[in-house]
């Protein structure tokens, strides 16, 4: 049986608007322009300039004249929005270009904005082009190239051979048997660097020692990974003094010897190949002027952008016309559809540097002796609550604009994320950033005998004595953090 119900129940709905202001306000300052550009294709409405340049009129203004044959309102009764003046986030000398540009400056001007990429050869690229540098027939090659292929980006293969064959059947329609990839592999094993397409650490160790001089300390070395790799690993120095019945001085150069391998080949020349990935444009500058601090707006974030003068002077036409017919009627709601979306995008990207300043502006202010001095000990905790009540922003807003943005000081280039911690309370009450904590915990790391490491418990009694009120376990988990094995294996002789 059917019954009709009424019920009242409250939604929050996102405007079109406030989307695409939170996705602007995830992308970062070297993907600005990118997105800037795929909007204006788009959108023919939109476009670069001066917004002022023409006058200003709204859409809505525009659209009734037409629909209404008004005349034109004079000047100075038109409505003008209220904008957000972001001259004083910009660096003095970051004038925008309509202000100075010449009418003889060229395009070159344009290509000063886009900072020079490094183009060098992949970590891939690199092994595949070694595979013509020796002597093998079309099948062989394509083996060798599936084997690359399945090697990671530590240079490792740990991809079961096996399944090699099986990719080598369906993908290249090449028959083959494990014996013969491992052949192939053998060849690979021998392309740099040294290690490369290695199974494990043990055989990766191993691939470079064999290619070192075989001096006495290498020979014994070598012998250390192929006989005692595990004693290795766990650092039992008394267990394989005893077993090789050597010196301990020679048994510290063995292990010196492999400690100046490289435990993921690969690494090093992804991050070579990579490296125009890495290149980072800051959203903020802080600048230290006799004590007091500056924030800047990278330029870059304030792109001059308007309504295209085009489509204004089509509603103008359209509004002179005498015939009001259902084919221009359709064109003028395009046009007037276009305007609006330019109209938004404009606002939403002028919202996204109000949002962007403020935002870096009370991150700015709530860790301000650390942009003045550069001691991490000197970082309050902070968490993105602590911003979004400062700012009035949304938690999630403020997360956004936390997300993938960078500030340069004199002290380093940092991404917003480092500045927020959680807070640990000392003896006497104060409140003290995780990261102070840490910074202590690494220096006591740092300064410790390496021939009788501190445990975690030790760590944490000392910590303690400084005021820290922690747990052991709390101490293990920093530690990981920070990346510092436990202590028996940073035990050195």
């Amino acid at each position: 049986m059917l019954n009709q119900r009424l019920s009242q129940k409250q939604l929050q709905k996102l405007s079109p608007q406030q989307i695409q202001l939170m996705k602007l306000l995830q992308v970062p300052t070297d993907q600005l322009d990118q997105r800037i550009k795929e909007e204006m294709e788009m959108n023919p409405a939109l476009e670069e300039g001066d917004e002022y340049e023409d006058g200003e009129e709204t859409t809505e203004d525009l659209f009734n004249e037409a629909e209404n044959g008004e005349e034109e309102k004079p000047e100075e009764e038109k409505e003008v929005d209220d904008e957000v003046d972001l001259t004083d986030y910009l660096d003095d000398d970051e004038v925008p270009d309509y202000k100075t540009k010449d009418d003889n400056y060229g395009d070159d001007e344009e290509d000063k904005r886009t900072p020079p990429y490094a183009v060098r050869e992949t970590f891939h690229e690199n092994l595949d082009k070694q595979i013509g540098m020796v002597e093998m027939d079309d099948r062989q090659r394509t083996i060798a190239r599936q084997i690359i292929g399945s090697i990671d980006d530590d240079g490792y293969l740990r991809r079961e051979i096996s399944a090699i064959v099986d990719d080598l059947a369906f993908s290249a329609n090449v028959e083959t048997t494990e014996e013969e990839i491992l052949e192939i592999l053998d060849i690979v094993q021998g392309f740099d660097p040294a290690g490369i397409g290695s199974r494990n650490l043990r055989e990766c160790l191993l691939l470079q020692l064999e290619r070192k001089a075989q001096t006495k300390t290498v020979r014994l070395a070598t012998l250390i990974i192929d006989e005692y790799f595990d004693e290795f690993t766990k650092k039992h120095y008394e267990k394989l003094q005893a077993k090789l019945k050597c010196e301990e001085s020679d048994l510290k150069n063995a292990f010196d010897e492999i400690l100046k391998l490289n435990p993921k080949p690969g690494g090093s020349a992804k991050e070579d190949g990579n490296a125009f990935n890495q290149i980072v444009i800051p959203d903020f500058t802080i600048t230290n002027a006799a004590g007091e601090l500056e924030l800047k707006l990278n330029s870059r974030n304030a792109p001059e952008l308007r309504v295209s003068g085009d489509f204004k002077t089509m509603m103008q036409e359209y509004k002179a016309g005498d015939k009001k017919d259902k084919k221009q009627k359709e064109a003028v709601m395009f046009i007037k559809q276009k305007i609006d979306s330019a109209k938004w995008f404009i606002d939403a990207i002028k919202q996204r540097q109000h949002t962007l300043y403020s935002t870096m502006h009370e991150i700015m202010m709530h860790q301000y002796d650390f942009f003045l001095t550069g001691d991490e000990t000197q970082m309050n905790p902070m968490i993105l609550k602590d911003i979004a009540e400062k700012t009035g922003l949304d938690i999630s807003t403020v997360s956004r604009v936390a997300n993938s943005k960078y500030v340069v000081t004199e002290f380093g280039t940092y991404p917003l994320k480092y500045f927020f911690s959680e807070s640990l309370t000392t003896d006497t009450g104060e409140e003290v950033s995780t990261r102070e904590v840490k910074k202590i915990l690494s220096g006591l790391i740092d300064l410790e005998d390496k021939k009788i490491p501190l445990s975690d418990q030790e760590l944490t009694e000392a910590l303690q004595k400084k005021g820290y009120n922690i747990a052991r376990r709390t101490v293990a988990k920093y530690r990981e953090q920070l990346d510092i094995p436990v202590a028996r294996l940073r035990k050195e002789l």
